[in-house]
């Protein structure tokens, strides 16, 4: 089992490159199933849930090529034939975006069959608003032996209101109605990039959307869509992480390829701490700190507040913040695992329910720690880059689901980071070919 060995104490220096949204791409790869044509994606990171995904179409009877290199990170996605319209357990338990394939699948063939999906140990992430809403629109719904069956004839446009914002629920149902008979509204939507970006790519497929990106969505069903080429947004979670390593190491990084517009709760927020933070052009934003940080609370959020996703890292940084700062989480309960691992590096962290009280200024020494899911091993990468010695982090093939090739990356900003044992079967000799 890979580890990461992490020596801290160097401030990072230099540009770091964000790839394409983990986030964005998995709903995107799911919408090919909406066509019998080519769907061309571009801007596709190579981290190991793409690459779950992948197989889980190919089960399918999709025929799917990944391609990296320096001209690449595309995928092209065939959906011609689906043979077997089920998402099999061995192939989505760790992963929970295998719950957008339902909507789709059934507004395309009539029927899917789903395994409940897994994912990170962060909190519940129900399925029932997903399945709600495709019982509003016709569909009825079965479970056997730890799967969803859903079938429909074809699905019929509907008022849907989510009795809570979800992104997954929002986008898998988006996919549905767009081949849906008549008019469907949704109500509550969440606003997410990742959900305006698959929005998009359903657009250039033929699809009739309105306010994507705003709480109501309004879709016209059309009888068929056709294939399209789109470019996956950046990962706004992944350039949010490195704006806040170049804070927590006192650097003067340059986190390009990103959108500084997607960023803005925790642009605001590191503002507040007292990070220099310059936006540069359209897609580059530069941070730059002294070791002054100052304490500053967060409360999670729907977007546009602050993303949870972004919480575990802000806690790492608030470790080093000049008095008090109070974590409040509000999106899921179980989003803490990361304290205990932080505290055994001597950070100074209480937890009382959905908040966490973090006393800052705290000298962090290296220790052996223990990844529990994706954001909280970014969390220890971070407290690591500015712990006395060496640390070692186990278990980092959840950062592998989600941050691609981060210990190259950080290491070219001047990190002392090294990975130990055996590299994901998948990942290939692909870092000569981008350098």
């Amino acid at each position: 089992m890979d580890k990461y060995v992490i020596r801290g104490g160097n401030p990072l220096i230099g540009t770091v490159r964000v790839s394409g949204a983990k986030n964005s791409a998995l709903p995107c790869m799911a919408a090919a199933i909406l066509t019998e044509d080519e769907v061309i994606l571009e801007n596709i990171p190579q981290v190991r849930d793409i690459e779950t995904e992948r197989k889980l179409l190919v089960s399918m009877g999709a025929e799917v090529e990944l391609g990296y290199g320096r001209a690449q990170h595309r995928t092209s996605i065939s959906c011609r034939v689906l043979s077997d319209p089920v998402a099999k357990y061995e192939i989505v338990k760790t992963m929970r975006a295998s719950s957008l394939v339902l909507g789709p699948l059934v507004a395309r063939t009539g029927l899917a069959r789903v395994a409940m999906p897994g994912g990170c140990a962060i909190g519940g992430r129900p399925i029932d608003l997903h399945i709600k809403g495709l019982e509003t629109m016709g569909a009825q719904i079965g479970y056997e032996h730890g799967y969803i069956e859903a079938r429909a004839e074809r699905l019929k446009g509907a008022h849907i209101v989510f009795d809570k914002i979800t992104v997954t629920g929002t986008e898998d149902l988006l996919m549905a109605a767009v081949l849906a008979e008549g008019e469907t509204v949704m109500e509550n939507c969440a606003r997410e990039p990742e959900v305006t970006d698959l929005a998009a790519l359903l657009t250039a497929m033929g699809a009739k959307i309105e306010g994507a990106g705003t709480s109501k969505i309004r879709v016209q069903g059309v009888e068929k869509l056709h294939g399209a080429r789109h470019r996956i947004n950046p990962d706004r979670i992944e350039a949010g992480t490195f704006l806040v390593a170049g804070a927590i190491t006192g650097g003067d990084l340059c986190v390009a390829n990103c959108n500084p517009a997607h960023l803005g709760a925790l642009i605001a927020k590191l503002e507040e701490a007292g990070v220099r933070v310059e936006i540069l052009g359209k897609d580059q934003i530069r941070v730059r700190s002294e070791g002054n940080l100052k304490a500053a609370d967060i409360s999670t959020e729907e977007y546009p507040g602050f993303p949870t996703d972004m919480q575990a890292q802000y806690m790492a940084l608030a470790t080093q913040a000049e008095g008090t700062s109070v974590v409040t989480e509000n999106i899921f309960e179980n989003r803490f695992m990361h304290v205990q691992e932080l505290v055994r590096m001597g950070a100074n962290i209480k937890v009382d329910g959905r908040s966490a009280t973090v006393r800052g200024k705290s000298p962090l020494s290296s220790a052996a720690v223990m990844c529990s899911d994706l954001r909280a091993s970014a969390s220890l990468v971070l407290a690591a880059l500015v712990a006395d010695g060496e640390s070692i982090l186990d278990r980092v093939y959840h950062m592998d689901r989600g941050y691609e090739h981060i210990e190259e990356k950080l290491r070219g900003v001047g990190a002392q980071i090294r990975r130990m044992g055996n590299v994901f079967a998948d990942r290939r000799e692909t870092v000569a070919v981008e350098a």
